[in-house]
């Protein structure tokens, strides 16, 4: 009953997994998955091993069941970095009856989020397949195999693209900029200090007013929209980041990780020896990005309302 797990049967024994209605199996003679909607015809069960013995020619897929999914879908909810979507989804999962299609119909306001579940679930389910097909060969006294599904944050990104920024950029820039600002304003009257919003916002946002040659980098989804923009001012050696922004929906995606690191890459180290920003504290989280960029903390900036 030996068999050879290729790339065809993967997306077959995945398909299969995902068809709760139907009755499949995977056919080790053939080595395809074998069954449909009206079950399997057995009329050829058993086939002789290499000591002319029958052996079992079909065998159980994977488990995979609806529980599986719902619990695959709550912990992709409770892990998505986008607080707005999170949020959505997470109240799609608690509506009682219809679960699947309301979270489903979440995902379809935001493609990229859509992008993201849709590879993390082929990951997982992946795994579980290498699995089985190891435990498989452990009985038939091999050894394991397998090979790790592609990182899912590397397949959402190639669905963006990194560019200069340009003159026809500032207007986007502009208006998100805006947005981004009154959602520091939120935060700043959430924690107490809404009169000390014009003069802290003013503080954070202080190195966009540096002197000196500006630089800046644009990412956009595939289709040509704008999701977000990094932009800083060079004085001396020192480059200022002035501004890090991301759409909402576009953000638990990594974007903001992957503008900075390929903004750092593409700056001419002969002229810019040192990368500065402000990180305000409820963006903290950031700090493990720049941490593992290389980044040294400076200073802690404090503030009394009086």
């Amino acid at each position: 009953m030996r068999f050879e797990l290729t790339d065809a049967l993967i997306d077959d024994i995945l398909f299969a997994m995902e068809d709760q209605e139907g009755c499949f199996l995977v056919d080790t003679v053939e080595g395809v998955v074998a069954g449909g909607p009206d079950g399997i015809n057995f009329f050829d069960d058993e086939t002789d091993d290499d000591d002319g013995e029958g052996v079992e020619r079909y065998i159980d897929l994977p488990e995979w069941d609806s529980a599986d999914g719902f619990r695959l879908m709550e912990r992709f909810a409770a892990g998505f970095r986008n607080p707005v979507i999170s949020k959505e989804l997470s109240s799609a999962l608690g509506r009682g009856k219809g679960v699947f299609r309301a979270f489903k119909d979440v995902l379809g306001r935001y493609p990229e989020a859509e992008k993201r579940w849709f590879t993390l679930k082929e990951k997982e389910m992946k795994r579980e397949i290498w699995r089985w097909y190891n435990g498989l060969r452990e009985e038939w006294g091999l050894e394991k195999i397998g090979v790790e599904p592609e990182d899912t944050d590397d397949l959402v990104l190639e669905d963006f693209c990194f560019r200069p920024f340009e003159t026809q950029d500032r207007f986007q820039a502009e208006a998100l900029h805006k947005q981004c600002t009154g959602e520091l304003g939120e935060n700043l009257t959430e924690t107490g200090s809404g009169s000390d919003i014009e003069t802290i916002t003013g503080e954070l946002y202080s190195f966009r007013n540096a002197p000196g040659p500006s630089f800046g980098m644009t990412v956009e989804s595939l289709s040509g929209e704008f999701a977000g923009y990094i932009s800083g001012a060079l004085k001396d050696t020192a480059l200022c980041i002035q501004s890090l922004e991301v759409k909402p929906e576009y953000r638990g995606l990594g974007l903001g990780e992957a503008l900075l690191v390929k903004f750092i890459d593409s700056l001419d180290r002969e002229k810019i020896k040192k990368v500065m920003l402000d990180l305000p504290s409820w963006t903290d989280g950031f700090s493990r990005v720049l941490l593992r960029e290389s980044f040294k903390p400076y200073a802690t900036r404090y503030w009394r309302s009086l």
